[in-house]
């Protein structure tokens, strides 16, 4: 294997380019238009990473792009084929399909994650905040003897269990907190991993990559507690020091720069303090959007590394300029005449700024375009 990992070829010649595989330890901005081959590209990228590094991938996904990661194309050279065969790629989806489905457990969220799951602020919604906190040891406690029921056979479903629990307490403060799971359809959720193997048990098994499919929930606010589980499960074990890319596509969607919700808030403040402090414990974000404008920018100026694709908005690139001054302006300028699959690098990870037209895909592509039919 080699620390250089092939990416395509100088813009306008036949010269291979490489990004060097070391310097993923620093965080990376992906971002492109739509129409760019962001995705695409972004793909190329993460199939190097799994042929040559031992470095785990952890991707959240929102638009199934890369469930097809382990699945190689037709004509493909056999020995590419069997090195992808040999790597664990564990998929985990909520709709139907390959894969482990995805789940994680209530029991495991922290209590701020929890309450903001539940719509909970500690300053707005400071009675009920109070009421979990001062109850908390009683409700990890009945959680996790639900969980072990369940994982007995001995029930099933979320509300038969924690709010029954809640409502045979006789205390108002948990009658509340049993109505507001049931009104905001929380108990109903099929996200939970009642008696089920969860999430981060996978992510703990250190598979060469773990594909979390963000998509097919029925509920905006799930995918973002799958996500926000994640994170604090990997930031809760950072003292562990193992090496992890956490990619996080459409970036935008998980941090933003005006979250609206509790559980928006957290999971933003987790973000930004990954990129601000998770370099040093092997934590490092690969973040991927349209548009730079969206991110949060506490969370954006500590990339190290640019993966720049078409880009028409004069304000987006004067923006990029401001916060990713390695990248030269006369190299950023000229992302408004890229072609499809053409991209700056610049940052730690490619030995110098320089342009490039991405390689192939070794392997499916999950997400690509709807195409118009013809007669």
């Amino acid at each position: 294997m080699t620390a250089e990992l092939p990416i395509g070829t100088r813009l306008g010649t036949d010269d291979p380019a490489h990004l060097l595989a070391p310097r993923l330890n620093r965080h990376t901005f992906w971002c492109g238009q739509s129409g760019s081959g962001k995705t695409y590209a972004l793909g190329v990228l993460l199939e190097q990473v799994l042929l040559h590094t031992r470095l785990p991938l952890v991707i959240l996904d929102p638009n199934s792009d890369f469930v097809s990661l382990g699945r190689t194309r037709p004509g493909i050279a056999p020995e590419l084929a069997e090195e992808f065969a040999s790597r664990d790629i564990r998929v985990c989806r909520r709709s139907p399909g390959d894969g482990d489905p995805l789940h994680v457990r209530f029991v495991d969220m922290n209590l701020a994650s929890r309450a903001a799951v539940m719509q909970i602020d500690p300053i707005a919604d400071a009675d009920d905040f109070n009421a979990m906190l001062r109850g908390e040891e009683r409700l990890r406690g009945a959680l996790a003897q639900i969980d072990d029921a369940l994982l007995a056979g001995q029930r099933s479903g979320l509300r038969p269990s924690l709010v029954h629990w809640l409502r045979t307490q006789a205390d108002p403060e948990f009658e509340r907190l049993a109505i507001r799971l049931e009104n905001l359809g929380i108990a109903d959720w099929q996200l939970w991993a009642w008696g089920q193997t969860a999430l981060p048990d996978i992510i703990d098994e250190r598979p060469d990559t773990t594909v979390i499919d963000l998509g097919g929930f029925d509920t905006a606010d799930e995918p973002r507690a799958a996500a926000l589980a994640v994170l604090d499960h990997l930031w809760a074990r950072r003292h562990d020091r193992i090496g992890r890319l956490i990619v996080i596509d459409e970036a935008h969607n998980l941090c933003s720069p005006a979250p609206a919700t509790p559980i928006e808030r957290l999971l933003t403040e987790r973000i930004v303090q990954i990129a601000a402090e998770g370099r040093k414990y092997g934590l490092w974000l690969l973040m991927s959007t349209q548009r730079p404008s969206k991110v949060h920018p506490n969370a954006l100026s500590q990339c190290d590394n640019l993966g720049l694709m078409r880009m028409s908005s004069p304000r987006d690139l004067a923006e990029l300029g401001s916060v990713f001054g390695y990248a030269p302006a006369a190299l950023r300028d000229r992302a408004t005449s890229f072609a499809q699959g053409e991209v700056l690098f610049a940052g730690g990870f490619a030995p110098e700024p320089m342009l490039v037209q991405v390689g192939a895909r070794l392997t499916e592509e999950g997400g690509s375009d709807v195409p118009i039919p013809l007669r």
